[in-house]
C-alpha cells in the first residue's frame, strides 16, 4: 500500500515548505504527496519542481463544501495510507473587529477552524499507527491578540483542538502536534487588512520558514503535542499562562503602541 502525505495551503509559504521538506524525506519515505490549495497553476509548478516524490495537485477551496466532497472521493478511491496530514491553510486579517467585517471574519472561521476539523475527520480513517497530524496554529492562539481578534480566536481553537485530539489518538499510535510560530515572511501579510496594525504587531520579528517547518517535523516525530519554534515566543507563552489577562493586554498596548 502506498504511503502518502496530505498538505493543505500547499501553494506557497509554510505549506509549500512542508511539501518540499517531506518530499526530501524529512518525515520518512513517501510515495506521493497530495498538495491542496486554491491555485492550480501554483500547484502545477510545485509538482513540476519535485524530483524526489510525486506531487499530486488538488486545486480545492476548502471553504467550499463541494471541495471537501472531492477530497473524500479521492481518499475513498485511492489505496493509500496517510502517513502525514499537515493543515497549513489559513487566513488572517488585522484591525479592529468592526473594521474587519462580517464576511472576512466568517471566512477566517470557515477556513481556519471548520475546514481543518473536516479535513482531519476525512483523513483520519486512512491513517494508521505511526501516522502524524500537524496543525498550524500560531503564537496568537496562546497569547491573545486584540486587533487580530478573530484570527487569534481561531488559532486558539486550533491549539486546543489539536491538544485534545492528540490525547484521544495517542493510545492508537497517531500523534497530533499544534505548531505555534510567530510571523513568517509568507503570503499571509500580502493582504493584511489594516496595514498600520500589521506593521505594529510585526515588531516582534519574523521566523525563517524553513526553520519552522524543520522544527515542526522533528517535534511531530518526537510525539510533542505542541511546538513553539522560537525561544522568545516560548517565553511569551509562559508569560501568558502566569500573568492576568489585563496585565498581558497592557504589555501588548505598550509593545505595539496602540
Amino acid at each position: 500500500m502506498r504511503q502518502i502525505a496530505i498538505v493543505t495551503g500547499a501553494s506557497s509559504g509554510v505549506g509549500r515548505e512542508f511539501v518540499t521538506q517531506l518530499a526530501e524525506g524529512s518525515g520518512g519515505p513517501l510515495d506521493e504527496i497530495w498538495a491542496i490549495a486554491r491555485s492550480k497553476d501554483a500547484l502545477d509548478r510545485l509538482a513540476a519542481s519535485s524530483r524526489d516524490v510525486r506531487i499530486r495537485p488538488l486545486p480545492l477551496d476548502l471553504t467550499d463544501p463541494n471541495a471537501l466532497d472531492k477530497l473524500s472521493e479521492a481518499l475513498a478511491t485511492d489505496d493509500a495510507h496517510v502517513e502525514w496530514l499537515v493543515n497549513c491553510a489559513g487566513l488572517g486579517k488585522f484591525g479592529s473587529f468592526d473594521s474587519v467585517g462580517r464576511g472576512a471574519s466568517a471566512t477566517m472561521i470557515r477556513l481556519n477552524c471548520l475546514a481543518l476539523v473536516e479535513v482531519c475527520s476525512l483523513v483520519l480513517p486512512h491513517m494508521k499507527v505511526g501516522s502524524r497530524i500537524i496543525n498550524i496554529s500560531s503564537i496568537a492562539g496562546i497569547v491573545p491578540q486584540p486587533y487580530l481578534t478573530v484570527y487569534s480566536a481561531t488559532k486558539a481553537f486550533v491549539y486546543e483542538f489539536s491538544r485534545m485530539l492528540d490525547e484521544e489518538l495517542r493510545s492508537g499510535g497517531i500523534r497530533v502536534t499544534a505548531v505555534c510560530p510567530k510571523f513568517m515572511r509568507t503570503g499571509f501579510l500580502d493582504d493584511p487588512g489594516d496595514n498600520a496594525t500589521a506593521t505594529s504587531m510585526c515588531r516582534i520579528g519574523f521566523q525563517d520558514v524553513r526553520t519552522v517547518v524543520r522544527r515542526a517535523v522533528i517535534a511531530s516525530l518526537l510525539g510533542h503535542p505542541v511546538c513553539i519554534p522560537s525561544w522568545d515566543m516560548r517565553a511569551a507563552a509562559l508569560a501568558a499562562k502566569l500573568l492576568p489577562r489585563r496585565a498581558l493586554f497592557a504589555i501588548e498596548d505598550l509593545l505595539f503602541r496602540r
